[in-house]
């Protein structure tokens, strides 16, 4: 808290109220306690197999009681990654209920992860959707663990390592939903969201190995990454993963942007010709928003429409 020199009362009085309007709380009292406590439950980690996690200035003050945060020691990334965990209200307290966990790409305290895990808090006050989990992976090389090969010379400058996306897979495949199911009670949904490189490796994971997620949110995806090439394989990859599809979901969203909305097209009508029949998709261009705001304006659509609670019945 900035030290201010408070001549009254009645200035402080201001001045604390002005402050509380700027930290935006998202919780009050007791269900921020509890919910704290229910997460740090949740998601402890056992000496053997995490490091403590080191220090990291939170996003909002409301982060240090809206989420956890734990490390994995990755022997595929050969790195240490801090993984952050929003829990529903009550979790701890419901026992043992189980439910669904959406991923994330650029799931960081200071990237996408605050603002993804409000408005899944915010579908669930709304009872919009179930309770859920969200898993935010937290960036070390983010050009690296995002995006498939390139042979673009303006590409291969982007960053020193690129071209890590199956191995990035192969840790949230291998190591991370592993230890996030041993952790949490979680059932067998899983959702993956990410928005431009993210989206892209949200749309490269759906095409290469469907069966790992059930829902899939693509927004404003990089596929003009290696002059389209993800795009060029994709009616081979849909062929050889026909039998994958099916029960799976895909929501792809474009903003006015000249380098990703006509691939993002292609790929709307490549679904149109040759989805096999049980998958559910749709594609949302929005040339009304921009590549910076693209994800905040659509993600709570998207996510209560991928994970709508299911209609209650009335009894007789």
């Amino acid at each position: 808290m900035p030290r201010v020199l408070l001549r009254s009362r009645r200035r402080a009085a201001r001045w604390f109220a002005r402050r509380s309007r700027t930290l935006n709380i998202h919780r009050r009292g007791a269900r921020a306690t509890l919910l704290s406590l229910a997460v740090a439950c949740a998601v402890a980690v056992a000496p053997a197999c995490a490091q403590a996690p080191a220090p990291v200035a939170p996003a909002a003050p409301a982060a240090a009681k809206l989420y956890e945060s734990f490390t994995l020691d990755s022997k595929i990334l050969g790195e240490t990654r801090r993984i952050n965990v929003y829990a529903p209200p009550g979790y701890a307290a419901r026992g043992r209920d189980r439910h669904p966990v959406l991923y994330m790409p650029d799931g960081g305290l200071q990237e996408d992860f605050p603002h993804v895990a409000d408005a899944v808090d915010r579908a669930i006050a709304d009872g919009a959707i179930a309770p859920m989990f969200v898993v935010g992976i937290e960036n070390t090389q983010r050009k690296r663990d995002m995006t498939g090969p390139t042979e673009v010379a303006e590409e291969l400058k982007l960053a020193p390592t690129l071209g890590g996306s199956a191995q990035f897979r192969a840790f949230i495949r291998d190591e991370l939903i592993p230890r996030v199911e041993r952790r949490l009670r979680t059932d067998a949904r899983r959702g993956i969201v990410g928005e431009s490189l993210a989206g892209l490796f949200v749309a490269e994971t759906f095409l290469r190995e469907p069966r790992l997620f059930d829902v899939y949110i693509a927004i404003s995806p990089s596929l003009w990454w290696n002059r389209d090439a993800l795009l060029a394989q994709a009616p081979a990859l849909l062929r050889e993963n026909a039998k994958a599809l099916p029960r799976r979901t895909l929501r792809l969203y474009s903003a006015d942007e000249d380098n990703i909305a006509p691939q993002t097209l292609r790929l709307a009508d490549l679904l149109r010709a040759q989805a096999p029949a049980g998958l559910t998709w749709d594609y949302w261009p929005r040339p009304d928003l921009t590549h910076g705001t693209i994800y905040r304006a659509v993600e709570d659509e998207s996510i209560r429409a991928a994970f709508a609670a299911p209609a209650r019945v009335p009894r007789k």
